[in-house]
C-alpha cells in the first residue's frame, strides 16, 4: 500500500465555493450514507491551477446501484462499466465506483485472444480487439493508479478538506509535466487515445509531455489505428471546442499523430490551416464555456475546407456519394448531416456579404434552416464585420429590416343560395319538425 501525501486545506487553495453546488449536494449525501465520496480527476486539476473546471466528477465506494437508491434524480449509464450520472436539469454530475486498474494479462489467454483476433472478419482485419479486464471495483488507491496521468488522479476530500495525491501529480502540477502513471509503453498500447490526450492536455494546458512519454508516442503512434473510430471522432472535435485548436493540432503534427489520424489534414498543413483553427480559437476564448453556436458543421469546416475545399454544387435527394459525404479524415467517420450542413452555410456565405439583395431575397435568407452557423462561420472567418452586424439586425427585426409581412389567407365567401336551393330546403325543415325522417323510423 502507497502512503499518499494528504495536502491539508491551509495548504491549498481549493475552496467549497469554487466548486459546484449540485456536485457538493452528491458529495455530501453519499457521506451522509457512509460512503467514501472524493472529487476526482480534471476538476481538482483544474481548481488547483485556478481554471475553471468544466465538469465536477465525483468518485466514490458506492457501487452504482447503491447510488441509484440515494438519489431519484439517477440514471445508470453504460455497458463496460456502469457510471451512476445524477442530474440537476440540464445539467449532469458523474458518479463513478472507485476502480482497480486492469490485472496483468495471463500469456495463454493473450495468445488465445490474438489466435482469435487473426480470425476475425475481414472488415476488422488490423485491429487488436479492446481491453475488456478492467471492470472490477476497487479503493481510492487503486482507482489512483488506474488513472491516465498523474495530474488526474488527485482526490479532494470533502469531508476533511484536504487534497490526495497517490501518484505526485502535485509535483507534475507545478513543474509543468504530463507524466504517465506506469509505463506509458505498456498504457498506450492499453489504450491509444492516451497519446492524444497527452499532447492534447499539454497544449492546453500549457505543459510539456516527460521524456518517457514523448518516447512511447513516437514508438507507438501507430497504435491509434486501433482506437475506435467514433471515439477518435469525438476526440477532435473535443479539440476544436477547447479555445487552443491551432497549438494541439501543430503539436499532433509534430509528434506524428495526425498523420496516423486524419492524413488528409496532416499533408494539407498549410499557414491557411492554421488562420482557420486560430479565428475559430479566438472566437471560442471569448465565451466562458463553449458556445451552442460551435455545431459540428462549423467546426469541420474549420479543419477541413482549408485543405480540402468541399463540392458545393447542388445535390440530388437520394443521390449517391461517398460515405463521409465529400470530407475526408483518413478512416474517421464524418456525419452526413454536419458535412450536408456545412455545404448549406457555406453556400449563404456570398448572399451575406451582398448588400444589393432584395427584401425578398433577404427574408428568404434569413429563413433558410443554416442560417444560424452561416453567421457563425461569417463571424468566424467572413471577416465582414459590417455584414454580420447588419444581419443580426434583420434577424432581431430592426429599423433596417424588410417588412416581412405574413400574407393572409383569405377565407372563400360563402354565396346565398339561389331560389330553388332555398325552397328545397324550407321543405326539410318542414319535414323534420314533422318528424318525418325516414333513418328514425327504420330505427
Amino acid at each position: 500500500m502507497v502512503e499518499p501525501l494528504v495536502v491539508a486545506r491551509a495548504d491549498h487553495t481549493i475552496s467549497r465555493r469554487q466548486i459546484d453546488p449540485d456536485a457538493l449536494k452528491v458529495l455530501y449525501r453519499l457521506r451522509k450514507f457512509d460512503h467514501v465520496a472524493y472529487l476526482v480527476g480534471g476538476g481538482v486539476r483544474d481548481l488547483l491551477l485556478d481554471r475553471h473546471p468544466k465538469d465536477f466528477d465525483i468518485g466514490t465506494s458506492a457501487h452504482p446501484y447503491e447510488v441509484k437508491r440515494i438519489f431519484r434524480n439517477c440514471w445508470i449509464i453504460g455497458r463496460r462499466f456502469r457510471l451512476a450520472h445524477v442530474r440537476f436539469g440540464a445539467k449532469t454530475i458523474e458518479v463513478a465506483t472507485f476502480r482497480r486498474p486492469a490485472p496483468a494479462p495471463d500469456p495463454a489467454t493473450e495468445a488465445a485472444a490474438d489466435e482469435t483476433a487473426g480470425q476475425a472478419a475481414p472488415g476488422a482485419a488490423g485491429r487488436r480487439p479492446p481491453i475488456r479486464r478492467d471492470n472490477t471495483f476497487g479503493t481510492p488507491e487503486e482507482d489512483a493508479f488506474r488513472r491516465d496521468f498523474t495530474i488526474n488522479a488527485l482526490f479532494y476530500d470533502i469531508a476533511t478538506f484536504a487534497v490526495i495525491d497517490y501518484v505526485g501529480g502535485l509535483a507534475d502540477l507545478q513543474a509543468g509535466l504530463i507524466r504517465s502513471i506506469g509505463d506509458p509503453n505498456e498504457r498506450f498500447v492499453e489504450d491509444p487515445v492516451r497519446m492524444v490526450r497527452a499532447v492534447s492536455f499539454a497544449a492546453r494546458l500549457g505543459f510539456r509531455l516527460h521524456p518517457a512519454v514523448r518516447r512511447a508516442i513516437a514508438r507507438h503512434n501507430g497504435e491509434i489505428a486501433n482506437a475506435s473510430p467514433a471515439r477518435m471522432t469525438e476526440e477532435l472535435y473535443k479539440i476544436l471546442r477547447s479555445g487552443v485548436a491551432a497549438r494541439t493540432y501543430r503539436a499532433l503534427l509534430e509528434v506524428g499523430l495526425l498523420s496516423r489520424v486524419a492524413p488528409e489534414v496532416a499533408r494539407g498543413a498549410a499557414p491557411a490551416l492554421w488562420r482557420s483553427l486560430e479565428a475559430l480559437d479566438a472566437y471560442r476564448t471569448r465565451f466562458k464555456s463553449t458556445p451552442g453556436s460551435l455545431t459540428n458543421a462549423v467546426l469541420l469546416g474549420s479543419l477541413a475546407t482549408p485543405v480540402q475545399p468541399l463540392d458545393l454544387t447542388p445535390r440530388r435527394r437520394g443521390g449517391g456519394g461517398d460515405a463521409n459525404g465529400g470530407i475526408a479524415l483518413g478512416r474517421l467517420p464524418v456525419a452526413r448531416r454536419d458535412v450536408e450542413r456545412l455545404r448549406q452555410l457555406l453556400v449563404l456565405q456570398p448572399r451575406l456579404v451582398d448588400p444589393g439583395l432584395t427584401p425578398r431575397a433577404q427574408r428568404a435568407v434569413l429563413h433558410r434552416g443554416a442560417f444560424d452557423d452561416a453567421m457563425t462561420w461569417l463571424e468566424i472567418h467572413g471577416g465582414d464585420a459590417h455584414a454580420h452586424s447588419r444581419w443580426r439586425r434583420l434577424a432581431a427585426g430592426g429599423s433596417s429590416a424588410p417588412a416581412a409581412r405574413r400574407r393572409r389567407r383569405r377565407r372563400p365567401r360563402r354565396r346565398a343560395p339561389s331560389a330553388p336551393q332555398q325552397r328545397l330546403r324550407d321543405v326539410d325543415e318542414r319535414q323534420d319538425d314533422a318528424g318525418g325522417g325516414h333513418d328514425d323510423q327504420q330505427e
